[in-house]
């Protein structure tokens, strides 16, 4: 594992121990507790303090984790349908690497495929 790949390792290390049911079960606890020891000092200013600070915290480092794995395996999604694409004789080929073109263009190809879907439904109902 090269030195750039540590720590995209170590965010999808992360996610997927963040994304399973026992980590809701260890949040849940530590929450129970975390309201107990309130509870028995009374809820002193400090208690607020940590419970907010944490909570920022995990929340902060959770938003990368999240954005670095869903774009990792969108690039991943994408790099599939492309070579489906490729693979396909009577695919469009234009459509490869689609997601990187400029929004107008995007939209254009939208309007296009909505016309080409708008006239194969036509057709369906007529020979239908």
């Amino acid at each position: 594992m090269s030195a750039a790949d540590r720590p995209s390792g170590l965010l999808h290390r992360l996610g997927d121990a963040t994304s399973n049911s026992v980590a809701g079960a260890v949040a849940a606890t530590a929450a129970a507790c975390w309201i107990v020891v309130g509870v028995v000092t009374e809820f002193p200013s400090w208690w607020q303090v940590v419970l907010y600070s944490t909570t920022a915290i995990v929340t902060f480092v959770m938003v990368f984790v999240i954005q670095h794995t869903q774009s990792k395996q969108i690039a991943a999604l994408q790099r599939k349908l492309d070579e489906l694409i490729r693979s396909s004789h009577r695919a469009d080929n234009s459509l490869i690497s689609v997601e990187e073109r400029p929004v107008d263009e995007l939209q254009n190809l939208a309007s296009t495929y909505r016309d080409r879907r708008d006239e194969a439904v036509g057709d369906a109902g007529q020979t239908g």
